[in-house]
């Protein structure tokens, strides 16, 4: 049995490397964490890529929110992930909803349509739309879709672990929709992971706790180090 996922964001090489030094398996990488992480420029992954050898995956997203924005917003994404994928990007997170709380499958198909065959996360829009479940049954066909990152909930882990644990039983038991990876992130601490691995979760993503005085400061390896030593433990 392979051990329990780490991913950790990522705004920087700096940050990339301690990521790694510290026992991370992926990293998510970002910029401006003001709006809950926007795509990075191509310059900046670049530089990522050169630093260490473990997974990326790269945000498309331009604005704060989860949605997609006006044809021209759309256009300027798609433009911005086709660079991406230009300079090496193999691996990507998205997601959209409309203003009706339902996944925008046309802006979120217009950038599958871009990176193509490469493996994405459906981010944390899933714990703002107004159907979790009819949300899975809608995107479980498209291609590359691989992860779901969540919190259970829009206000964090606290209040939806019960969802967690009744999602990643789904999943075990093969329901479609539930085939794709869960990993759980947003609030996440520690104390969370006994009753989540028990549950059968096998992956998490950090952000500000992998940083020793939150997001004024670096990643720190020793703080990454804890959780991979939690989690294989």
């Amino acid at each position: 049995m392979s051990r329990p996922m780490l991913e950790v964001i990522a705004l920087s090489a700096q940050d990339a490397r301690a990521a790694e030094a510290g026992g991370a398996d992926r990293l998510e990488l970002i910029t401006d964490i003001a709006a809950d992480g926007l795509t990075p420029d191509r310059e900046t992954f670049a530089a990522i890529r050169a630093a260490v050898g473990i997974p990326l995956r790269v945000m498309l997203r331009t604005s704060d929110g989860f949605s997609a924005g006006g044809p021209q917003a759309l256009d300027d994404l798609r433009a911005r992930a086709q660079l991406l994928r230009t300079e090496g990007a193999e691996e990507f997170v998205l997601g959209f909803l409309d203003e009706s709380g339902q996944p925008d499958l046309a802006a979120i198909g217009a950038l599958v349509e871009v990176i193509g065959t490469c493996r994405w996360t459906f981010h944390r829009a899933i714990d703002r739309a107004a159907d979790r479940d009819g949300l899975r049954k809608r995107l479980r066909e498209l291609p590359g879709l691989d992860t779901y990152l969540t919190a259970g909930s829009a206000s964090g882990v606290d209040d939806g672990m019960a969802t967690l644990l009744a999602e990643a039983e789904r999943g075990a038991d093969g329901e479609p929709g539930y085939q794709a990876r869960m990993m759980v992130g947003g609030g996440l601490g520690l104390t969370h992971l006994p009753a989540l691995c028990a549950g059968g979760v096998t992956a998490f993503h950090i952000g500000g706790a992998a940083r020793q005085a939150g997001w004024a400061s670096p990643v720190s390896p020793e703080a990454v180090r804890e959780w991979r030593t939690v989690l294989d433990g």
